[in-house]
């Protein structure tokens, strides 16, 4: 329950920070928001299922909303707030505006700070090594022959890094580096160990030493995911020691989904595994006893028997050419069914990568106890460990791959999407990939049941009128104890703005749906200053941005002709200087792209967002749900395009004194029966409807 204290701290914040800041206005959605979050955690409505999810519209002033409901209560009970969100442009105005501002008018004390993954940080001892000569027994550090230049820009880094002039941290490096290259010198669980002199002071170490102290935790969904699977508290604080607010958690499904998939390359698993052999004996060697020798030894037969499954696993897909004759140079394993050969192959793969991460563990216990004890100098054990570090991330790799696949396929429940895809490069390898479909068991088990407690946020949660859709998703249940917050956007969408359906004559399956847009968008252009154009496909909107710019001579700024916060910038400052402007984009065009008052007035979108499952992930979803008897169009496509429409009209009112024009150029808006469903999940909009 909340403390008469906690309540009168939480009031006195509010007021303080109304009366601080000019023009402000008390908006009772959000008061309300701050009450229900607070009295959620605080076990008011149910002691153990202390979680609330709330679709907030926009302009309610969630940020605020949710810093104030939970921060007096964690304060007050020694807890930490962790904030997760999905862009990094969140990340910075929480960082750089919304927390700033609240630590200095509301009265409540308290420190925060960004938290970064590991690999987010430099390993200084890899930096150290990779930027020196590379001799003979530190070449398997590099995963290949390294480049004159990219040493070169190592040592440039090197000394930013000793001169004061870079912190470690790769958002923040002094010119750009390559992803390949940041790979092979960013921290690692394994390698990055404190035992060494090398590693005390390094940056992820002092970033974490900050991070004790803080009382905010600002992180994004990937690590939040990171910190889960290993069991929680391992990155971040304990679970049960955290209030946890997750904003942007529309993106929470796919996010958990993509980090608990698994893959593994045929050719580069035996290339990593030779090189593996080599490091087993060189260690051996070095330490110089019985036991590591013995340990090498069974190492080296782990191998062997991971080569030899490796290889004919090759055949298999070589004997099976025809099976990567599409498109996509895939194929799809149906209800996630290996054939019997495979499912041999895949659980001896599984059982003897296992030994081998024990074996590899092993090793590096030895390794880190000889350092301890004096028999390992450490300047020779350095290149060692890094050595060790990303054999074990290789092998761990490997071995959540193999263990995916050897998995029985459930009796009940959702099956694994399982598929392998031919890669066509020097090569020419193949790789094997599993990923869960469904991944609500997997959170309720990593986070709903072990948090003290958790808000989820956005303006887009609820799919055709309820929560069906994202219930499901992320594995909560209507009667588990769950709150479910539909808080409307305080905008006067009904004067504000006006929806326009047009009379369209094809719809956007058909050949003539292009000229179409051609013949219907100059039109919705003229006398308009401020338009943005949403497609679902790059080739139409390239298509319809020629003819624009050949037959109309209209400024029009295309994504991917420029960066998008160039293309941004020049599109507001054609409005400021009084001349027309024309953005165009894609679906993540449709989301975080902020253009209030005069910078849109003019919205329009091309056709519905309907997703095509292209992924395997995607298409093995389909398949379950029309295994179970489901319509796949019905369960995921039309929830999915549901949300996805209210965030793109969501772009025109950014405030409460914006206003303009939507128009969707689909007429399935009114031709299908889910047309009406669309349209009742939109905001109330004044609608304009020719058909």
């Amino acid at each position: 329950m909340l403390s008469d204290k906690v309540k009168k701290a939480t009031r006195t914040a509010y007021n303080n920070i109304a009366e601080a800041i000019p023009n402000f206005v008390r908006r009772k959605e959000q008061n309300y928001l701050i009450a229900e979050i607070a009295k959620t955690l605080s076990g008011a409505y149910d002691k153990q299922r202390r979680i609330v999810v709330v679709q907030a519209g926009t302009g309610t002033g969630k940020s605020l909303a949710y810093a104030l409901g939970a921060l007096p209560l964690a304060l007050a009970q020694g807890k930490k707030i962790c904030i997760s969100t999905a862009t990094v442009a969140l990340q910075e105005q929480l960082v750089n505006k919304d927390l700033p501002l609240l630590q200095r008018h509301s009265g409540l004390q308290f420190r925060y700070g960004l938290a970064k993954g590991r690999q987010r940080y430099v390993c200084l001892s890899k930096l150290e090594l990779l930027a020196g000569e590379v001799p003979d027994n530190q070449q398997a550090l590099w995963e290949s022959k390294p480049a004159d230049a990219d040493v070169a820009l190592l040592k440039r880094l090197h000394t930013a890094y000793h001169e004061g002039k870079w912190d470690g941290e790769v958002d923040s490096v002094p010119e750009p580096v390559p992803d390949h290259l940041w790979m092979q010198i960013a921290s690692d669980k394994h390698s990055c160990n404190r035992q060494l002199p090398a590693h005390r002071e390094c940056p992820f170490h002092k970033s974490r030493e900050k991070m004790d102290s803080w009382d905010v935790l600002i992180i994004n969904h990937s690590l939040l995911m990171a910190d889960l699977e290993l069991g929680g508290g391992k990155i971040l604080p304990d679970p049960d020691s955290m209030y946890y607010v997750l904003d942007e958690a529309h993106h929470l499904p796919q996010v958990a989904r993509d980090f608990s998939a698994a893959n593994a390359t045929v050719k580069g698993s035996m290339e990593a595994l030779n090189k593996l052999e080599k490091l087993a004996h060189k260690l051996a060697r070095e330490l110089a006893s019985d036991k590591p020798a013995i340990v090498a030894q069974e190492l080296s037969e782990d191998i062997d028997a991971q080569l030899e499954g490796l290889k004919q696993l090759q055949s298999f897909c070589d004997n099976n050419a025809f099976l990567f004759d599409n498109e996509d140079r895939r194929h799809r394993f149906a209800g996630g069914v290996l054939p019997g050969p495979l499912v041999t192959l895949v659980d001896n793969l599984q059982s003897s990568s296992k030994n081998a991460l024990k074996r590899l563990n092993k090793l590096q216990q030895m390794l880190m106890e000889a350092v301890k004890d004096g028999e390992l100098k450490s300047h020779k054990a350095e290149p060692l460990v890094a050595d060790l570090g990303f054999a074990l991330q290789r092998q761990e790799s490997q071995n959540a791959t193999w263990q995916m696949l050897a998995r029985p396929v459930p009796e009940k429940g959702a099956p694994q999407a399982r598929w392998i895809e031919k890669l066509d490069g020097k090569r020419d390898d193949h790789m094997f990939s599993a990923s869960p479909i469904e991944i609500g068991y997997l959170l309720e088990e990593l986070l709903w049941s072990k948090a003290a407690g958790v808000a989820l946020l956005s303006a887009t949660l609820m799919a055709l009128g309820n929560f069906d859709h994202y219930r499901h998703q992320v594995g909560l249940k209507a009667n588990d104890g769950t709150r479910f917050i539909n808080l409307p956007s305080p905008f006067n969408y009904k004067d504000n703005a006006t929806l326009f359906l047009p009379k369209v004559k094809v719809e956007p399956n058909n050949d003539a749906f292009s000229d179409e847009l051609n013949r219907l968008i100059p039109e919705l252009l003229e006398e308009q200053n401020a338009s943005l154009i949403l497609f679902t496909s790059y080739r139409q909107m390239e298509s319809v941005a020629e003819s624009l710019r050949r037959f109309k001579r209209l400024p029009v700024l295309v994504q991917g002709e420029s960066p998008r916060q160039e293309l941004i910038r020049e599109h507001k400052a054609r409005i400021d200087a009084g001349k027309p402007s024309i953005l165009m984009g894609t679906g993540s065009f449709s989301e975080g792209l902020d253009l209030p008052g005069d910078y849109l007035t003019n919205l329009v979108i091309t056709r519905l967002p309907f997703s095509v499952p292209t992924s395997p992930v995607d298409q093995a979803h389909a398949e379950y749900i029309k295994a179970k008897g489901g319509n796949p169009f019905v369960q995921l496509a039309v929830p999915d395009a549901a949300k996805k429409l209210v965030q793109a009209c969501g772009r025109l009112l950014r405030n409460e004194q914006d206003y303009g024009r939507i128009t969707i150029l689909d007429r399935r808006l009114v031709t299908k029966q889910y047309g009406t469903s669309l349209l009742n999940s939109l905001p109330p909009y004044r609608r304009h409807i020719e058909y």
